[in-house]
C-alpha cells in the first residue's frame, strides 16, 4: 500500500484540539444558508400572494378557492421532486454544485409568476420555486454538517431552519407593501446572493476525498477551518459503492433510514401546518382585525424559538430539545382541542370557519377570554415546535447517514416530508369534518406524544460526536 492510500484510509476527519477554528465556516454557512431563506420567502409567498392576486384586475390572474388551494399546495409536490432530484444531484454533482443549481428553479419560477398572464403560469412559477425548495431543503444541511466541526454543528445546523422561517416571516413583512407581482420580483433576490457567494466558498472536505481529491480536500480544510495539518481523513473506499436494496440489512444503514423517515413524519403530524392555517382565524376571534398582525406575529415567534434552539443546541442536545419540545406541543395541542370544544355548539355541518365562530349563547366575555386561550395555546405551540421538532429532524437527518448513502437517504427523507406535508395540508379540512375541531388537535396531541416516547426509546445523542463517530455507533449496535 502506498503511504498515499495509508492517509486515505484513516477513520475520521475532525480538527485536533489544538487546531485553530476558522471564522470563514461561518460565511459559507451564510451562503449555502440563502437557500433555506429562498425557501422559506417561497412558502411564505402565498399567505400574502392570495388575497393580492384575489383583488388583481385583468390582465392578472383571479384566483377562486379552488385555484388558491392549489396555487398554496402545488409548492409541496415541486418539493418532493427536488427531494429526489436532490438526492441524486448531492452524490454526482457535489454539495456545492447542488446549491448552485438550485438556484436556477427559483429565479426561474419566480419570474414566471411575475409575468403570469394565466392561471397555468402562476401554478407553474410554484412547482418550480416548489423544485427548488426540495433540492435547497436536502443539500444545505447536508452541506453545513459536513464542512462544521463538531462543536458548532449544532448551532450551524439549526441556522437551516432558521432561515426558512426567517424567509417566511420576510414574505409575511413585504406582503405588507408588495403587491404579488413585486413580491415575486423580491423573491429572486436570495437566490441570486447565493449564487454569487456559493461561487467563492470550497465543496466540502468530506465530498472532496470520496473524488480522491485530496489536495482539494486540504485546501477546502485550509480556507474552512484556518488549518489543514492534524486533519484525519475518512475511508474512501466505499464511497463509491452506491446504495443497495441488500444494505438494507445491515443495522448502520436501517437504523439511520427509520429514524429519519420517522423524524420527518411525525414533524408534519405534529400539527403545525394546521395551527398555522387558522393563525389569522383565531387573531380575529382575539379582536386582532389585521389578519397580516397575526401571520407576522405568529413568524416573529418562529424566528426567535428558532434562534434560542441554535444558541443552546449544542449544550442542551438534540433529544433533550425533541422532548421537551413534544411535551410542548401535547400541552398546547391539548388545549387548542379544548378551545375548539368549549365554543363548538351541538351537531352541525358547518365548515371548519364557522366551527371557529363563539356559541351564540356565551356572553361576549367569555367567547373572547377563550378566543384568548386559543392565542395563548398557539403561540405557545409555535414556540415549541421552532425549540425542537421544526430544527432537529433537517439537522439529525443530515447527521446519521454514512457518506456512501447520504444522498439517497436524505432524498428518502426529505421526499417522506413533503409527501406528508402535502397530505396535510390538502386533507385535513376532511378530518376537522369527520372528528371536528377538537377531535382533529387532541389527534395531533396523540402524535406528539408517541414522537416523544419514540425520542426517549430510538433516537441517539450526536452532540459533539463527528458524524464518523455517529455512522459507528448505529453500525456497533
Amino acid at each position: 500500500m502506498m503511504p498515499e492510500d495509508q492517509e486515505d484510509t484513516q477513520p475520521l476527519l475532525r480538527p485536533p484540539d489544538s487546531a485553530p477554528r476558522g471564522r470563514r465556516v461561518f460565511l459559507a454557512v451564510f451562503a449555502a444558508a440563502l437557500g433555506p431563506l429562498s425557501f422559506g420567502f417561497a412558502l411564505g409567498y402565498s399567505s400574502p400572494a392570495i388575497p393580492s392576486l384575489r383583488r388583481a384586475a385583468p390582465p392578472a390572474p383571479r384566483l377562486d378557492n379552488n385555484a388558491a388551494s392549489w396555487f398554496g399546495a402545488i409548492v409541496t409536490l415541486g418539493a418532493a421532486a427536488g427531494g429526489v432530484l436532490g438526492g441524486w444531484l448531492v452524490d454526482r454533482a457535489g454539495r456545492k454544485l447542488s446549491l448552485l443549481l438550485c438556484t436556477v428553479p427559483f429565479v426561474t419560477g419566480f419570474a414566471v409568476i411575475t409575468a403570469a398572464q394565466e392561471m397555468w403560469m402562476l401554478l407553474g412559477g410554484r412547482l418550480l420555486t416548489g423544485l427548488a425548495c426540495g433540492i435547497a431543503s436536502l443539500v444545505a444541511p447536508v452541506y453545513i454538517s459536513e464542512i462544521a466541526y463538531p462543536e458548532v454543528r449544532g448551532l450551524l445546523g439549526s441556522c437551516v431552519q432558521l432561515m426558512v422561517v426567517t424567509g417566511i416571516l420576510l414574505a409575511y413583512l413585504a406582503g405588507w407593501v408588495l403587491e404579488w407581482r413585486w413580491l415575486a420580483v423580491l423573491g429572486c433576490v436570495p437566490p441570486t446572493f447565493m449564487l454569487l457567494l456559493m461561487c467563492c466558498m470550497p465543496e466540502t472536505p468530506r465530498f472532496l476525498l470520496t473524488q480522491h481529491k485530496r489536495q482539494e480536500a486540504m485546501a477546502a480544510a485550509q480556507f474552512l477551518w484556518g488549518s489543514e495539518q492534524g486533519w484525519e481523513e475518512p475511508a474512501v473506499g466505499a464511497e463509491h459503492q452506491g446504495f443497495h436494496l441488500a444494505q438494507l440489512r445491515h443495522a448502520g444503514i436501517y437504523k439511520p433510514f427509520i429514524i429519519g423517515i420517522s423524524l420527518m413524519v411525525f414533524q408534519q403530524l405534529s400539527g403545525i401546518n394546521a395551527v398555522m392555517f387558522y393563525a389569522e382565524t383565531i387573531f380575529e376571534e382575539a379582536k386582532f382585525k389585521d389578519s397580516s398582525l397575526a401571520s407576522v406575529i405568529v413568524g416573529t415567534i418562529q424566528v426567535l424559538f428558532t434562534a434560542v434552539a441554535a444558541l443552546i443546541m449544542d449544550r442542551a442536545g438534540r433529544r433533550l430539545l425533541l422532548v421537551s419540545s413534544g411535551v410542548v406541543m401535547v400541552f398546547s395541542a391539548s388545549a387548542f382541542g379544548a378551545y375548539f370544544r368549549l365554543t363548538q355548539g351541538g351537531p352541525s355541518n358547518s365548515s371548519h370557519v364557522d366551527l371557529l365562530a363563539p356559541v351564540s349563547m356565551e356572553p361576549t366575555n367569555a367567547s373572547v377570554e377563550l378566543a384568548w386561550l386559543a392565542v395563548g395555546s398557539m403561540c405557545l405551540f409555535t414556540a415549541g415546535f421552532a425549540m425542537g421538532w421544526g430544527p432537529i429532524p433537517w439537522l439529525l437527518m443530515s447527521e446519521i447517514f454514512p457518506l456512501h448513502v447520504k444522498g439517497v437517504a436524505t432524498g428518502v427523507c426529505v421526499l417522506s416530508n413533503w409527501l406528508m406535508a402535502f397530505l396535510v395540508t390538502k386533507e385535513f379540512s376532511s378530518l376537522m369534518e369527520v372528528l371536528r375541531p377538537y377531535g382533529a388537535f387532541w389527534l395531533a396531541a396523540a402524535f406528539c406524544t408517541v414522537s416523544v416516547l419514540f425520542t426517549l426509546f430510538c433516537i441517539p445523542e450526536t452532540k459533539g460526536k463527528t458524524l464518523e463517530q455517529i455512522t459507528a455507533h448505529f453500525e456497533g449496535q
